[in-house]
């Protein structure tokens, strides 16, 4: 058996069930599958079986690499001992591709910023984190735990919570609850903004979420006497939805410092 190891994050799921649940959660859309942190094989045992899935691996720990192709021939050349936060994604796949995995707790947010990143290329995610942070992702405006990565997904996916998982189903227990969420791409190919400004925006404001949004923007250089009596500048961040947040960029996109 493959111990499971404290500095990456491993908490083996031991359901069967749970572990098909999560596998049923992925459409059948793409042939072309990457799964991170496959551990021992709880949900690639189910990848498999799928016809015409190209399956590749993502897996950090070597035991579990070594595990993992002793008991998987048919993904010979398919499993990599590779950093999923350091690794080209292309290097994998040229074309788009669906994601999966039970995720480690302690990289999900890294992750879903890769995620984002590599949006264009990933049109759909299902995964299982900690509880706290899957709903921070589905979260929606006026919401406490409404955040940066709600803002930024949301603008190119549909984020579904799909369901909770206790923590007596792994090995071992982790000391919170589980969520799993189903990513699906929009038909939002890119906004009407500058996106790395956007990202910006959404990070300044997010970083200071107390304060209204007019003292948030003070370090992001722009004409601010433009829109001084804007009504987006009087609100808390968790007031603003995703569409609000693309507007104020607009915004502070077309009045620059002259």
């Amino acid at each position: 058996m493959v111990k499971a190891k404290k500095h990456l994050g491993q908490h083996f799921l031991t359901d069967l069930e749970i572990a098909q649940r999560i596998v049923d959660s992925l459409s059948l859309d793409q042939d072309k599958v990457m799964e991170i942190g496959p551990g021992t094989g709880v949900l690639t045992q189910y990848l498999v079986q799928r016809p015409n899935v190209d399956l590749n691996l993502i897996e950090l720990d070597k035991e579990s690499v070594e595990y993992l192709t002793a008991h998987y021939p048919e993904l010979s050349g398919r499993i990599f001992f590779k950093d999923f936060l350091k690794l080209d994604l292309k290097e994998i796949f040229e074309t788009p591709f669906a994601l999966i995995g039970n995720f480690p707790y302690n990289i999900s947010g890294p992750i879903f910023f890769k995620v984002f990143e590599y949006r264009n290329q990933i049109p759909e995610v299902v995964g299982m984190l900690q509880k706290e942070v899957a709903e921070r992702l589905a979260a929606g405006p006026g919401t406490k735990v409404y955040g940066v990565l709600s803002v930024l997904l949301q603008a190119f996916y549909k984020i579904d919570y799909l369901f909770t998982v206790g923590a007596h189903v792994f090995n071992p227990p982790p000391k919170v609850q589980s969520g799993v969420i189903r990513l699906t791409r929009n038909n939002v190919k890119e906004l009407p903004c500058d996106e790395k400004l956007f990202v910006k925006v959404v990070k300044a404001i997010f970083n200071q979420r107390r304060k209204a949004i007019r003292n948030s923007l003070k370090a992001i250089p722009f004409n601010k006497e433009a829109i001084a009596d804007h009504d987006y500048l009087t609100r808390r961040p968790e007031q603003m939805s995703v569409n609000d947040f693309i507007e104020l960029t607009c915004m502070i996109e077309k009045n620059p410092l002259k």
